[in-house]
């Protein structure tokens, strides 16, 4: 066995070396000469680089779509790109130029002002105005402070301080409820005033602050009391206020101080080489850094400002034009990396002619309502594909006209995507004669119960998705008779949407489409899609359809504009200083958002998550108010899930009629919505995958002008990655969809539901189930005397509810705005969300506008929330417990001792208390609440690891949970290569740094055991488990396999880590997870322990330990099957037999075998 070393904190990939420091004496207070302000921190050997942002241009074919962009090689030698070298802090300027007495004093102001500063922002509650800090500094330096003092500083070191008017009724809501807080308040005792009612005069104070970084989060040792490197994130931390060292904090004054002395030899080197007098210089830049109240500012813009159009321009100018003037603004400090630039050529239309003649009516329809006098050849070819067959889409149209029976069905996976196609079509049938007034109508969750009746009856073409096929069309087959028998065409957009879990459903309801079609003697029903650019489209709607012919259209004749784009790293706080730490990309976005929109571009935004969608919307109201261009907010809106109904239609027409200027999304709009001719799209933060980054890159661009597409790096891995090796972007290929079609949990549900629409039978409806239909039939479903068989009694009444077909909720909270006595809805918010998002005291976001929620009623499923204006957020406090609840499957591990488990999992997650956090990330506040434990059911397998395992651990001083986690996460990888599953489908207890390597012991005491369970599919799971516990000894020994050949120390993301990792593998050990992963294999006797490395004594002390050797769960009755303990079927579970029916030849996928 190879030698391998502990690891059981942090698993990076790339390694923070220490650096060497210089010995100098430490500097001397009262000597103000420039090598003396250096601090050790500070001394170190650096080199000066020069890197140079080159764009790379990308031709394209005009044949067949372009040509994909080649990984572009590396020279041999450094010419072209500057080597990597390691710096400092800051790079140091020396002068040999004496110091005048003025800036002798001014590096004596700017000392102490730095001292007082830092010491206050310990003190929360202390605000830094230049009043505050007045008499402080004046006791230092024993002369007056003036605000032309500050401003000289300020003049010499502008992206280190922050010196302007603030409004002081804000400034003292951010500071409220801070006094006497180290243990946290309760959330009854918190409170937040209106500004208007705290002072009905507009003030402003002077604020002083530096911005080039903050006093690192510390918290206190538990054995020593001294304050520690806080080793975890802030959602895992102790509902405590931080604490900070005095040695921190003296580095930090120091390092801020050789910024300052660098700043004044760079400055006195450029006068001497102009000629000027430095003192009298220094006095004139000063004057432009004399801060002014609001009220009393002259109007003239400042220099960002002065370069924007004073209005909307009509006509923008090119992007190539945007992005020059974008990097001359102030704030632009190389955000665009080396080889981060990509131009992609434009491409001319390639068009194709039609097989038949369309009519006058459909020629003049398409040129008024489109402008369009040629088809492209895709078109045509696809048009023609669909005419050999049967008749032409658009010849439908015509025959809508003729045959007053004609039906069509658009189906769509957003309701956003449904709206937007509704709206075209009837645009272009009111350019028709005859067709103008025929019903075209979406049929969806928000259309009200009084017109599903008449759109039902009198339809012609409705829009829907596959929610409301499988939920209300398909069950009441009977009222939607006469629309299904005269169904004529079925067209499926956004086809790589249905992959995967959702791919699996979708697949089914379609075969449960045609079988209903075909019964009611309608088996002429043609199927026409739309895909973006996946590996295997041809298999993939094959697969999704149930059809065996299928005529592919894969060759794009449509023209496309210019398109650059950009690889944008957000800087560092003080971009000459990489120890201040990366800022704010939302803040840093928002600039860029603005910037482009206020010069004509139209932009769209698109962000991870719900709560960064709506800071970054606020984030652009704040920057448009701040560049005096408040007329344009209005104009930027954001789209996301939880709006109401009205909400999402008001905003979609909006963008549709073109009044937007400005979107921030979520992957709601990733899709092909026609929001309106997109300029630019901007990626706040990698996607996930490329094939979401490309697909939202694709949305702008699509009206034959230059377009852009901007990526913004945050501070993340997965980020930075990408912002060092931009090439990956353009180079990774396209991924293939898959679909499991023998999910048995799947496929029983969809065959219970066609049961309920038609009775089964088994050997005309085997071609739409296929071969596991006799067999779910015989054991899960009601026979009858003819040999039909129907749906199984608990299933109903209505079976479609039993089946969820994608991650929805039924349950939601109503978050009502109680301001001023408006009791409104403001939006609805799924259950599994609200917990960890409601909570006394908290804020809530809604379109960019700050909510206190002020009650919370879990019984009622209601939040009752108040409009505030504050500049700060919460961070909730939680942890979660995921235990096996019985046994109702046993499977034996060949050669092992141990066993695999399976049976219902209870995931139990506990909100107990929130950070008040500000926009720079720092804790102001840390307040308890009392919300209800969140209990979520679903299926899963487990593995309880052996004593022999344990014992080996603890004889090398291994952490356990280290070890587990690792083992957990090496297992669930390898899933995909055996059950057809996404990542995020199965799920693992990922372990708390916080609580695992604690210096006291901890009450949660868990189960030394390894768990995976199914994310969707509720009580019933999704069945993926149920198909990885059949594969568990395969599983296991591919695990082990990795962990020996990967070359890797200490774990990383090709063995034991994941990207997807709650707790960002910070409790990992590979040595640990080997050891567990061969006892459980029965190898225990294999592992040399001598070879085995020691763990870090440190870490956890001895005697205190988070795990505890896993008791066996009860085990309900059952019977042998096939070698596997299986539950009676008289308990009618889900489960029961659906795990026996893999007893044959097992399916693999991949390689691995």
């Amino acid at each position: 066995m190879p030698r391998l070393k502990a690891a059981t904190v942090s698993d990076q990939i790339i390694r923070k070396r220490k650096r060497k420091r210089v010995e100098d004496d430490p500097p001397s207070e009262d000597t103000p000469a420039p090598e003396t302000a250096v601090s050790d921190e500070l001394n170190y050997t650096t080199t000066t680089t020069t890197i140079t942002t080159t764009t790379t241009k990308i031709p394209t074919k005009t044949t067949d779509g372009g040509k994909k962009p080649r990984r572009t090689p590396k020279a041999n030698n450094a010419g072209d790109n500057p080597a990597l070298v390691r710096h400092g802090s800051s790079t140091m300027v020396e002068s040999s130029i004496p110091w005048p007495e003025h800036f002798s004093k001014l590096a004596h102001t700017h000392r102490a002002l730095n001292l007082v500063y830092t010491f206050c922002c310990t003190r929360k509650h202390l605000a830094t105005t230049f009043e505050n800090l007045k008499s402080t500094v004046e006791g230092h330096t024993k002369r007056e402070l003036s605000v032309e003092d500050v401003a000289q500083v300020t003049s010499l070191i502008p992206r280190t301080i922050n010196f302007a008017y603030v409004d002081e009724a804000m400034l003292h809501i951010n500071l409220m409820g801070n006094e006497e807080n180290v243990s946290g308040k309760r959330a009854r005792e918190f409170a937040i005033f209106d500004p208007s009612e705290m002072n009905q005069e507009h003030k402003e104070v002077l604020l002083f602050e530096f911005i080039d970084g903050d006093l690192k989060r510390q918290v206190q040792h538990a054995k020593t009391g001294e304050p520690t490197k806080a080793t975890h994130k802030l959602r895992n931390e102790d509902l405590k206020m931080p604490v900070y060292s005095q040695k921190q904090m003296m580095k930090l004054i120091e390092k801020r101080n050789a910024k300052f002395t660098s700043a004044v030899n760079a400055f006195l080197n450029q006068c001497a080489k102009e000629g000027v007098d430095p003192v009298e210089k220094l006095k004139e830049s000063a004057l432009s850094f004399v801060p002014m109240p609001s009220d009393s500012r002259e109007n003239s813009p400042g220099p960002d400002r002065s370069r924007i159009p004073q209005t909307l321009p009509a006509e923008r100018k090119p992007i190539p034009e945007i992005i020059e003037e974008v990097k001359t603004l102030e704030w632009y400090t190389g955000q665009i990396v080396p080889d981060g630039h990509r131009v992609f050529d434009p491409q001319p239309p390639i068009y194709g002619e039609l097989n038949f003649q369309l009519s006058q009516n459909m020629v003049n329809a398409l040129y008024n309502t489109r402008n369009i006098t040629q088809l492209y050849a895709h078109q045509a070819e696809a048009i023609n594909n669909l005419y050999e067959v049967t008749m032409s889409l658009y010849q439908l149209r015509l025959a809508l006209g003729t045959d007053i029976n004609t039906r069509a069905m658009y189906i769509f996976p957003t309701k956003a995507l449904a709206q937007d196609q509704r709206r075209s079509l009837k645009e272009l049938l009111g350019f028709m004669d005859g067709l103008q007034d025929i019903v075209v109508e979406t049929f969806d969750g928000d259309t009200p119960m009084a017109e599903r009746n008449y759109i039902r009856d009198n339809g012609r073409i409705i829009f829907t998705n596959p929610d409301m096929l499988h939920i209300t069309i398909l069950p009441q087959e009977e009222a939607w008779r006469t629309f299904l028998q005269n169904l004529r065409f079925v067209v499926v957009d956004e086809l790589h949407v249905y992959n995967g879990l959702f791919g699996s459903h979708v697949a089914l309801i379609m075969r449960r489409l045609r079988r209903i079609c075909a019964s009611v003697g309608n088996r002429h029903v043609k199927f026409i899609s739309c895909s973006a650019t996946v590996a295997n489209p041809e298999a993939h709607m094959k697969t999704i359809f149930g059809v065996d012919e299928v005529k592919l259209t894969d060759f794009d004749g449509s023209p496309s504009g210019r398109k650059e784009f950009l690889c944008w790293n957000t800087p560092f706080k003080d971009p000459g200083d990489p120890t201040s730490g990366r800022g704010n990309s939302l803040e840093e976005s928002a600039k860029l958002f603005c910037q482009l929109i206020l010069r004509g571009v139209r932009v769209i935004a698109f962000c991870r998550v719900r709560k960064q969608c709506e800071a970054l919307l606020a984030a652009i109201k704040t920057e448009l108010t701040n560049l005096e261009r408040p007329e344009v907010v209005a104009r930027v809106m954001s789209y996301r899930g939880g709006y109401t109904p009205q909400d999402r239609r008001q905003i979609e027409r909006e963008m549709f009629d073109g009044k937007l200027i400005g979107i921030v999304a979520t992957s709601a709009l990733e899709l092909g919505v026609d929001i309106g001719s997109l300029d630019a799209v901007i990626t706040v933060g990698f996607p996930y995958t490329i094939a979401n980054l490309r697909q939202q890159s694709g949305r702008a661009g699509r009206r034959n002008k230059d377009s852009l597409s901007v990526l913004v790096g945050d501070c993340f891995p997965t980020d930075q990655f990408y912002m060092s090796n931009p090439d990956e972007i353009f180079t990774k290929p396209n991924s293939e969809l898959q679909v499991d079609m023998e999910n048995v949990l799947v496929l029983e549900g969809h065959i219970q539901c066609a049961a309920y629409e038609m009775p089964i039978n088994v050997k005309a409806d085997l071609p739409y189930f296929g071969p596991l239909l006799a067999k779910i039939a015989k054991e899960r479903m009601r026979k009858d005397a003819q040999d039909f068989y129907h749906v199984n009694e608990r299933f109903l009444p209505q079976p479609s509810r039993h089946v969820a077909i994608r991650d929805t909720e039924d349950s939601h909270f109503a978050i009502i705005d109680i301001t001023h006595g408006k009791n409104t809805v403001l939006e609805e918010l799924e259950a599994s969300r609200a917990f960890f998002t409601i909570y006394e005291g908290g804020i809530f976001l809604h379109k960019g506008n700050t909510y206190l929620i002020k009650e919370f009623s879990p019984e009622r499923m209601i939040a009752k929330v108040e409009f505030v204006k504050v500049d700060w957020t919460t961070q909730q406090r939680d942890f979660t417990d995921i235990d096996p609840i019985e046994t109702e499957a046993i499977r034996s591990i060949p050669g092992s001792r141990s066993k695999a488990y399976y049976g219902p999992i209870k995931i139990q997650q506990v909100v107990f208390g929130f950070f008040k956090v500000d926009k720079k990330g720092r804790i102001l506040d840390a307040v308890q609440v009392d919300n209800p434990p969140i209990i979520l059911h679903s299926k899963g397998m487990w593995l309880d690891v052996p004593k022999s395992a344990l014992d080996i651990l603890k004889s090398r001083r291994l952490n356990i949970a280290a070890a587990i986690h690792a083992a957990e996460h090496a297992v669930l990888s390898l899933m995909p290569n055996f059950v057809i599953s996404m990542p995020g489908d199965v799920r693992t207890e990922c372990k708390v740094a916080l609580k695992e390597f604690a210096k006291k012991e901890s009450s949660r005491k868990r189960p030394a055991r390894l768990t995976f369970y199914d994310a969707k599919g509720g009580a019933s799971g999704s069945g993926i488990s149920t198909k990885a516990f059949e594969f568990v000894d395969t599983l296991l020994l591919q695990a082990c396999r990795r962990l020996q050949a990967c070359h890797c120390l200490e774990g990383c993301l090709e063995c034991c880590c994941s990207e997807r990792c709650k707790e960002a593998n910070q409790v990992m050990s590979k040595a640990g997870a080997l050891v567990v992963v061969m006892c459980l294999l029965g190898k225990a006797e294999e592992i040399d322990v001598e070879a085995l490395p020691w763990g870090e004594e440190d870490t956890v002390p001895a005697g205190i330990e988070t795990v505890v050797e896993a008791e066996e769960v009860r085990m309900v009755r059952g019977k042998m099957v096939d070698g596997v303990w299986v539950k009676k079927e008289e308990d009618e579970d889900e489960f029961a037999r659906s795990i026996a029916m893999f007893g044959a030849e097992r399916q693999f996928i991949g390689v691995h075998r």
